[in-house]
């Protein structure tokens, strides 16, 4: 059976209609292509993390993690967030499971290179697919917290964007970012296709910035790593999802190695 990873942004979830999960269900139930959802949750967290008056900051749309920020990170993403992603795909139809990458080591992590400025923000050296087996054999859709553990049981805050891009490695899975924009945003207007040079010219010149700079990074990181295909979509636009997958429509921003598509030429 074939595999689609989605990551769904922390500031996209309120906004995505319930025509998304009936597409996201479909998927599975129509057209047997097995969904696992990454999800985010950065202003649910950002409020908490304001109401109970922790300090937190961002170094190139990264969050610095501290433990007292871990600690509302995985309140948030662990809990509240990913239940309710759970609560929206049983509503439509699907049957959900809702874990962290903490559960059963899914996502075993490492401290990110520069932990000195982000804390305890780790990176991803490791995917148990193992976990997920049985429970996508019995027609369950994972979703996916991004916390991560080592092997010391110290918990790591791990991007959803980086988290979604190494488990669409593991799977060898495409991987489908949906976001509340149309893709990325060049100049005046949204570019169809972007290559991996052009990106590194765009994140240099600042035409790409923030919390952009993450998911285009994971992109190219996946296509580098041989996924097939990479791309970031608007879940409130009507079958953008189902055109991602099953089309050869251009839908959003599809990613490509400019060394590749010069030797396909």
């Amino acid at each position: 059976m074939k595999s689609l990873v989605i990551k769904c942004g922390g500031s996209t979830i309120e906004k995505l209609p319930s025509t998304f999960y009936t597409e996201l269900v479909e998927l599975k139930t129509i057209h047997d292509i097995q969904p696992i959802i990454v999800h985010g949750g950065g202003p649910s967290i950002s409020s908490l993390l304001s109401a109970m008056k922790v300090e937190t900051t961002f170094v190139n749309g990264l969050r610095k993690t501290t433990e007292p920020v871990l600690e509302v990170v995985e309140m948030v993403l662990s809990g509240s967030m990913n239940k309710h992603l759970v609560r929206q795909v049983m509503k439509a139809g699907g049957i959900a499971l809702g874990i962290s990458g903490v559960d059963g080591k899914f996502l075993i992590a490492k401290p990110i290179s520069n932990a000195e400025e982000l804390g305890l923000v780790g990176e991803i050296v490791e995917v148990n697919r193992q976990i997920l087996a049985p429970f996508m054999k019995q027609g369950i859709i994972p979703i996916i917290s991004p916390v991560a553990v080592d092997n010391q049981g110290q918990h790591y805050n791990i991007n959803a964007d980086l988290a979604a891009a190494a488990i669409a490695e593991a799977f060898g899975s495409p991987l489908c970012m949906v976001t509340d924009v149309d893709g990325v945003l060049v100049g005046d207007s949204i570019a169809a296709n972007l290559s991996d040079t052009e990106v590194a010219i765009l994140i240099e010149e600042s035409h790409i910035t923030g919390g952009m700079i993450p998911k285009v990074n994971a992109a190219v990181s996946c296509l580098m790593k041989g996924v097939s295909k990479v791309g970031i979509i608007n879940g409130s636009t009507p079958d953008a999802l189902t055109q991602f997958t099953l089309s050869e429509c251009e839908v959003g921003t599809t990613f490509y190695l400019e060394e590749v598509m010069e030797k396909s030429v």
